[in-house]
Parts: C-alpha cells; sequence; structure tokens
C-alpha cells in the first residue's frame, strides 16, 4: 500500500498479524461499543454542522473522516488496555474520538454534544485547559502535542526520583504509566517530531507508546510517498521497537487460500493512490481491478471470483488498524525497556461515505448520508445521544471500563516560599547573565526548600550561559548514575555528574525540545501534585525558533521561566545571524507570560525570585527573562542603602519600571531597557552638560507596564500604580525610549501622557563589530539618544 512498504524486515520492525477465524462475544461486545463511538462521534460534528443554528454562515467544521479512521484504535486502547496511572495525546483531528469515549464512560455530561466548536463548548482540539471532560495533553499545533509525552514521561520520572514515588520500571509495564501518542502519518512531515525522537534521552523511555494511524492522507491529497518500511527504518534507528499492524483477519484469511501470496505481494506493493482509488469502488469493478497487470494477475482474478461481493469489499478495506485482535495483539507485544511505535494501517473515513476519498478531509456527511449511517448502526438519527443500555454487554463494558480507568483526585502540594530579595548589593563590573548562576547558588543558600525546586534545563549550553557553578552544586540528572571519568581532570571547570538527584536537564541542540520539557516539567503540580520550578536556558536568537511549542505549553497549563540569554544585537562581534531583534516584543504579547529584561543583577535577582514565585500554583504564569553579556558598572543602578527605599525600589523593579534618576524641572524623560541603561545614563550626563535636565527610567518589563495601561483604561482587570509612580502626570514631558530590539517594544509609553515622542531600537539586520559600531549603525548609541531628545526639546542651554 505504499511504493516501499516492506512488513517482512525483521530488524528493523515486527508484524503482528491477526489469526484468522478468531470470534469471541468479548470481541462482540467491544465491537458494539466500537459502533457507539464512531455514531456519537460523528453526529456531534453533523450536529455542529447540519443541525445547530449558524448565523454567520461561516465554516464549523469538525473532521469526520480523520475521526473515523482512529474509532477502533482507540476503542481498543481505551476499553481494554488503558490504566488509570496511563495518559494519552489524542491527535487534534480526532478530539470528537476523545469525547464520545468519554461520555460513554459517564466523564462528559451530555448537554456538551451538541457544543462542538461552539463559544464556551468542546474545543475544536483537545485541550486539558478548556474542555470540560479529561484530556491528558493538549494537541492542536503539528507535532507539538505528539511529543508533549516524551516530556510527561522525563518529568514524571523527574518527580519520582527527586520526591519520591513508585519504581519507574516493575517487570511488566512501567509503573508510572505508559504515555501514548496517538499520531497522524501525516504529522510525521512535522520536523520537531524527529527533533523528539532522535534526542538520545529518549531511548531510555520505556513508558512512550505512539501509534501511527497511517492513512496515508493529508488535509488536500493521498500522500504518495509516505513509505512505512522507511518510517520503519528511521524509528528504529533511533533505538525504538517498531510494531507494524497492516492487515485484519478478514484480509489474513485470503492470503492463506491459494493465491493469497499473490494478493499479499499486490496490496504491499500498491501505491497509495492506487489503492486509495480501489477503496472507492463496488465488487465488480474491484475484481476487474484488483488483479492489476503483472506476474501474479492471473492467481488473484481465481481467488477474488470466489470470494462474495461483501467479503471482497469488507476484506480490501480491512487493515490492521481497524482490526481489534491485530491491535490487541500489537499491545501485548510491546517492550517496555525502550519506546514503542505501533504503525496502524488505517483508512481514513473509515465506515463512512466518504471513505478513502483524497479530499475527504473536510468533507461532511449530507443528512441523507447520516441517516443511511444511522440505519447501519442501529441508531436514531433524531435521538443521537443514546448510550448503549445499562444491562447490555456494551453498558457493562462502559460501567467497568470507567470503574478501570478513574483516577483519584491529585491534591497540589503548596509551593515552598520564595524570598524576594537576599539582601545583597553587586558591585564592581557584571553582566546580567552572570547573575542568573549566582541568584540559583544564593538559592541554595537561603532557601534550600525552594532551591529543591528548581530544575535546569539546557539545549547543551549550560556553561556558555553561565550555570557551571549551578551545575557544579546540583548535579546533571538521570534515571541512573553514572561515572564521571573528568572528575579527577585539574582542568575540567564544569564536572558532568550524572545521577537520579540531579537538578539539571541536558537535552540535544533543539530547542522545540526544550521549551517542551520544561512546558512538562512545569505542569507536574496539576498532573502529580509536585511543585517544581523550570527554568529554561537558551540563546535569545533562538527563541523565536522555540516560541510556538513554548507558547502551547503555557496554553496547556505548564508554567515555566524561559532564559534568553545573549540578547540583542550587542552580541556585536557575533553578526546579523546571532543578534535577536524581536524577542521584546514577542515577550511582550505572548499570553500568561511575564516579561523581564533586567538592566542591573540586583535587577535579574527581584525578577526571577518573582518569577519563581509565580510558578507551581493553579493561578501562576510563565514568565521570560532576555539577558546580556554585557559587563556593567553595578553602581549606576544606585540600589538605595535604606532598606524602605530598597524594597520600594524592589517593588518597582517587580511591577515593571523604577526612576532611576529624578530631575529637579525635566525638560525630557529618557527611558531605557536593559544592556542599553548605560548609553541611556550617558546620555542623561551629555544632556544636563547642555542645560537640559532628563527624568530616566529603567524599564524591566514592558508587559507589565501595558498591562498597567490597558487596566488604567479600563480594558483589563489589574492595577495601575506603577504608572503614577514613573510616569506621574504632573512630570509629563517629551520622551525618548531606547532598547536593544524593536523600537515598537516602548513605544506606547508616550501614550501614558499623551506626550510627544522618539523610539530608539533595531529594526533592521545587525553587522559584525564592536559594539561602539554595531550600536552607532543601528541608532542606539549615547550620541543617538542625545540627537533624539534634543530633536524633542531643542538645545537651548539654562533649559533646567
Amino acid at each position: 500500500m505504499t511504493d516501499t512498504m516492506d512488513t517482512t524486515d525483521a530488524s528493523s520492525a515486527i508484524e503482528v498479524r491477526a489469526r484468522p477465524g478468531v470470534a469471541s462475544p468479548e470481541r462482540d461486545v467491544l465491537r458494539d461499543v466500537e459502533d457507539s463511538v464512531l455514531w456519537i462521534a460523528t453526529a456531534m460534528i453533523h450536529h455542529a454542522n447540519r443541525v445547530r443554528p449558524n448565523p454567520s454562515g461561516m465554516k464549523v467544521g469538525g473532521h469526520q473522516a480523520s475521526s473515523a479512521s482512529l474509532v477502533t484504535i482507540m476503542t481498543e486502547l481505551w476499553f481494554e488496555q488503558l490504566r488509570p496511572e496511563d495518559r494519552v495525546s489524542v491527535k487534534p483531528h480526532a478530539s470528537p474520538v476523545l469525547h464520545a469515549i468519554n461520555y460513554l464512560l459517564g466523564e462528559l455530561d451530555q448537554r456538551y454534544l451538541t457544543t462542538l466548536r461552539e463559544f464556551g463548548g468542546l474545543q475544536s482540539y483537545p485541550s486539558r485547559a478548556k474542555d470540560p471532560d479529561p484530556v491528558d495533553y493538549s494537541t492542536g499545533s503539528v507535532g507539538i502535542g505528539a511529543t508533549a509525552p516524551i516530556w510527561g514521561a522525563m518529568a514524571r520520572r523527574y518527580v519520582d526520583t527527586a520526591f519520591g514515588g513508585p519504581d519507574t520500571v516493575s517487570h511488566d509495564v512501567p509503573a508510572t504509566g505508559r504515555q501514548y501518542s496517538l499520531v497522524g502519518d501525516a504529522e510525521l512531515d512535522e520536523g520537531a517530531v524527529w527533533e523528539a525522537i532522535l534526542d538520545p534521552a529518549v531511548a531510555e523511555l520505556g513508558e512512550i507508546v505512539w501509534i501511527v494511524d497511517l492513512n496515508r492522507q493529508s488535509l488536500d491529497r493521498v500522500v504518495p510517498n509516505i513509505a512505512a518500511g522507511r518510517l520503519e527504518a528511521m524509528f528504529g534507528a533511533a533505538g525504538w521497537q517498531v510494531l507494524t499492524v497492516a492487515f485484519g483477519a478478514l484480509l489474513e484469511a485470503l492470503f492463506t487460500r491459494p493465491g493469497g501470496d499473490a494478493l499479499r505481494r499486490r496490496i504491499v506493493g500498491m501505491s497509495n493512490p492506487e489503492y486509495q482509488r480501489l477503496l472507492r469502488c463496488d465488487a465488480d469493478e474491484l475484481r476487474s481491478r484488483l488483479p492489476g497487470e503483472g506476474a501474479d494477475g492471473e492467481a488473484i482474478s481465481a481467488l477474488v471470483a470466489d470470494v462474495d461481493d461483501a467479503e471482497l469489499v469488507r476484506a480490501f478495506r480491512n487493515l490492521g488498524g481497524h482490526d481489534l485482535d491485530a491491535l490487541r495483539n500489537a499491545f501485548h507485544a510491546i517492550d517496555d525497556t525502550r519506546p514503542t511505535v505501533i504503525i496502524a494501517y488505517t483508512i481514513k473515513g473509515h465506515r463512512l461515505p466518504t471513505e478513502g476519498h483524497p479530499q475527504n478531509h473536510s468533507a461532511l456527511l449530507t443528512v441523507e448520508q447520516f441517516e443511511d449511517l444511522a440505519a447501519e448502526l442501529g441508531r436514531d438519527p433524531q435521538n443521537p445521544w443514546t448510550r448503549p443500555d445499562a444491562d447490555s454487554g456494551a453498558g457493562r463494558l462502559c460501567a467497568d471500563t470507567a470503574g478501570r480507568l478513574r483516577r483519584t483526585a491529585v491534591s497540589a502540594a503548596a509551593p515552598p516560599t520564595v524570598p524576594a530579595d537576599f539582601g545583597r548589593t553587586p558591585a564592581g563590573t557584571s553582566t546580567t547573565q552572570a547573575a542568573l548562576g549566582r541568584v540559583l547558588l544564593d538559592l541554595t543558600r537561603s532557601a534550600p526548600d525552594a532551591a529543591a525546586r528548581v530544575v535546569t534545563v539546557s539545549p547543551d549550553v549550560s556553561s556558555t550561559t553561565n550555570l557551571a557553578g549551578w551545575l557544579n552544586k546540583v548535579g546533571v540528572w538521570s534515571p541512573q548514575e553514572r561515572q564521571d571519568w573528568f572528575a579527577d581532570d585539574p582542568e575540567t571547570i564544569m564536572h558532568w555528574r550524572e545521577k537520579p538527584t540531579g537538578q539539571h536537564m541536558e537535552l540535544g541542540i533543539a530547542e522545540t525540545n526544550l521549551v517542551g520539557l520544561i512546558g512538562e516539567l512545569g505542569a507536574t503540580w496539576s498532573r502529580w501534585g509536585q511543585p517544581l520550578f523550570p527554568i529554561g536556558v537558551l540563546y535569545d536568537p533562538f527563541v523565536e525558533r522555540a516560541l510556538e511549542p513554548w507558547s502551547y505549553g503555557i496554553y496547556a497549563g505548564g508554567q515555566s521561566i524561559l532564559v534568553g540569554t545573549p540578547s540583542g544585537v550587542t552580541l556585536a562581534a557575533e553578526g546579523g545571524a546571532h543578534q535577536s531583534i524581536t524577542t521584546p516584543s514577542v515577550g511582550l504579547e505572548q499570553p500568561g507570560c511575564v516579561s523581564w529584561e533586567p538592566a542591573f543583577a540586583v535587577d535579574v535577582e527581584w525578577t526571577l525570585l518573582a518569577s519563581m514565585a509565580q510558578l507551581g500554583r493553579p493561578d501562576g504564569t510563565s514568565s521570560y527573562l532576555r539577558l546580556s553579556t554585557r559587563p556593567v558598572d553595578q553602581s549606576l543602578a544606585a540600589v538605595p542603602t535604606d532598606p524602605a527605599a530598597r524594597e520600594r525600589r524592589r517593588r518597582h523593579v517587580v511591577a515593571g519600571a523604577y526612576l532611576l534618576r529624578r530631575a529637579e524641572r525635566p525638560a525630557v524623560t529618557l527611558v531605557g531597557m536593559g544592556a542599553l541603561m548605560t548609553e541611556t545614563l550617558a546620555a542623561a550626563d551629555r544632556l544636563a552638560g547642555l542645560g537640559i535636565d532628563a527624568d530616566v527610567v529603567c524599564v524591566t518589563s514592558p508587559g507589565l507596564l501595558f498591562e498597567a495601561v490597558q487596566a488604567r483604561r479600563g480594558v483589563q482587570d489589574g492595577s495601575s500604580w506603577i504608572l503614577d509612580r514613573v510616569f506621574p502626570a504632573e512630570r509629563a514631558v517629551p520622551m525618548v525610549t531606547v532598547l536593544d530590539g524593536h523600537p515598537h517594544t516602548l513605544a506606547f509609553l508616550a501614550t501614558v501622557n499623551r506626550v510627544e515622542s522618539i523610539s530608539l531600537g533595531v529594526s533592521r539586520f545587525g553587522q559584525v563589530g564592536s559594539l561602539d559600531e554595531v550600536y552607532r549603525w543601528h541608532g542606539i548609541d549615547t550620541d543617538s539618544v542625545v540627537r533624539a531628545a534634543l530633536d524633542l526639546v531643542g538645545d537651548e542651554p539654562g533649559r533646567s
């Protein structure tokens, strides 16, 4: 059925077969449940599109065909295989199947079945945060939901080794539960999938089970070149067990007859488009076209001539992914010492009138087709939500499954208290990046309970992002302790001690993996009742590469801290390829996240501690810190020595901004952020020499300031007090804003008091050069700030 399909190579895959002629009352009951799942899932989509009023006329959708291809797999998984400790990620377009199963298990109220894709109702794709029924993993963004259980497995193992739990692996199946991903074959085109599969840490996760719904179709077409053999080889090369479920019992029975070997060769060697086309044929046309023009044609013709019409049509579409026995055998063959992928052959739109059609992705059954399906399944289209009778075999199976899968409610432990201030005032010259490592080390001394909840993650950049000291102290997490062969090497500065008690997790160079992992580490408080403080560290230029999966993790309830460092065109010698421009704007706009760009080491301390204090709780938020490798004179921070004044400064820092210099009669306000506070302060000094006094404001969080502006306007809830402290109306004067990033990030600040303004920043790709040269080329050097201020207020002497 694919151009290179080969299920006989035992070195790369094991073909799992159904036994012909096997039948049992239990399987008949399960098939009744399967019918109910197919019907309810299809009816939900039908109601949303054909029954519910739609005044706007906009498409609703719901993917009946994509749902149908997974019905058998999900029925077998839920009603025979799952245990309460297992977790499942369901491919986005099969969300109606998940809701149908939850309804049959009593986990979803009937009133929601009419609300698919309706405001306040069932979401378009499974949502852990927004759906009213149990959803283990939010999916919807291609590739991200598929890989989430990998990071969920690592997070579960970390929680168990750090805080106690059942043994990770028992003699039978993982005691912490399997982590299943139900993946569409077209989803395997997403590069993030393979980044996760190939990470060296994944090969040890025996609880990972992927089931690939190999229906050979994407959104627009039959996929011509999905080669099962190639997929098998790729998974096998990554160390995964590969189980292929190609054919069901009806086809296997035909293969045992005279001419059966020829029929197998013909189907195996058939291209995807040809197989899909034959699905649209009736029995007579199938007899004519199936033999083909090869040497096996005569034997195939003789075989199919003796098969009645109905059996021939059923057998040709009897693939392994629609055969309960074949799937059951595959689940029983799972080797829990390594990840497993089950490649299950399916038909998109199985048992629906749209079955196998190349454009069935968004197709909807007509009213007549829906009524025909109801007659075939013995359902009432006017009363579609009837559950199986409680006294029937299907009803009892649903009740027994609901009892078996019932989970104990999780009681989340309260996260430990995070200190707000260590009381130190950094001196000398330092960088905000270096301050990150120092804050983590200070936390181990000042608040060990809080420090014990910190887990750092990086993609092979621990040393270059100043985590070496932290890593030396806490060690690297590993399920098993490994020998550090450089422990006695006096020239080794960073010691790589791998042990189950380590608090740093290192992945390969794949930023999507990093943010996927910190997202799941940030969800452990709600999954297993153990809050963590996950901190992911990566180069700021690559934040945007990681942004989509991190954003999706926040959407799914994962709370974490992402640190981008080093950042901006301040990376002068690295050139344009390694200079981030838009990340300050991205941080400002990311929902569920507070963005920070501290200028001084003490600001890093206060903002990082404030970020940690927001993790691991129902009302928590994520944070993004943008740090720099530029050495800065720490005396410029002018941290107050009076305790009350220091606390006032800290409160302003964590509210988004503080007044760093206050002029007696300001003619202009200079607003800087991050590394450019040095130029901002130097410009203030230069202007003072010209008789032009300036207030100097240091912004730590443009996002918090924008929220304050919105709150003042009544657009959203919140407080706006920081605006009155930093930008009081009585001191309103023209404003210059400057940052190492896109100027639009701070441009909104001029609206606080509606003053004239000039916004300086970076809006073109960078250049290699010295810091002065690069700043001058982008117009963010001290001269540029002074010129902008003079353009606003003039250069007349004596303005002060």
